[in-house]
């Protein structure tokens, strides 16, 4: 599995103008397939899942207010079993954010040039979906459903809480990129988890799709 995005920068901490363009191009470049990837292990189950939006008529929790954000160190998906240390990660050669390395799927990585959890605009985060021998930090992504949490414990100690708006299986070539990077909303804080989805492709060595969680912030502690 190949990283994310490259060329995000922090202006206003989001992402704006021609980048768009650039960015659905560097997606695409992410599902290539890596040397020592996936190529040895079996398509996970979120090949089969179809995208899940927010349920009709089910009320989801109002938005917090931004907060001065922090760096993050641990990201959970409690429905999920996840809780992982996070690394901070830029841009590698290509322009595309460097995941962390096979050796470290168990963390998850997080584009430190951009939005903060927790700050108005969408936080990134990415990680492995598996490695050619085992399954990866985000291998059951897209199981999560819309309501459900995802925390974020930073430096300073404190938790921000978010809540799953929706869940999504993009394929490559029907990527958009601003319903990825782009906020729901204007001045709200945001959070994406972004993994390799689809089946694996043995005769490209690349993943079909792209597994896009969506989540806003709820909650602070």
């Amino acid at each position: 599995m190949r990283a994310l995005a490259g060329s995000v920068r922090g202006t206003g901490r989001a992402v704006v103008g021609v980048v768009w363009a650039f960015l659905v191009l560097v997606l695409w470049l992410w599902g290539g397939g890596a040397p020592g990837g996936a190529a040895g292990s079996s398509a996970p189950t979120t090949g089969d899942m179809a995208a899940v939006g927010r349920p009709p008529g089910v009320p989801m929790p109002a938005a917090h207010p931004p907060l001065t954000g922090a760096r993050p160190q641990r990201v959970a998906v409690p429905a999920l079993g996840i809780s992982a240390p996070v690394v901070v990660r830029g841009l590698d050669a290509r322009g595309a954010i460097d995941p962390p390395s096979y050796a470290a799927a168990d963390r998850v990585g997080w584009y430190g040039a951009g939005a903060r959890p927790g700050e108005p605009g969408a936080a990134l985060f990415v990680g492995h979906v598996d490695t050619d021998t085992r399954p990866a930090v985000f291998y059951d992504l897209s199981t999560v459903r819309p309501g459900e949490r995802i925390e974020v414990t930073d430096e300073d100690g404190r938790t921000t809480v978010f809540t799953v708006d929706d869940v999504r299986v993009l394929d490559r070539d029907r990527f958009d990129a601003r319903l990825v990077y782009g906020p729901r909303e204007a001045g709200r804080a945001e959070l994406r988890l972004i993994t390799c989805g689809g089946v694996f492709d043995r005769a490209s060595g690349s993943y079909t799709a792209n597994v896009v969680v969506s989540a806003y912030l709820t909650g602070a502690a």
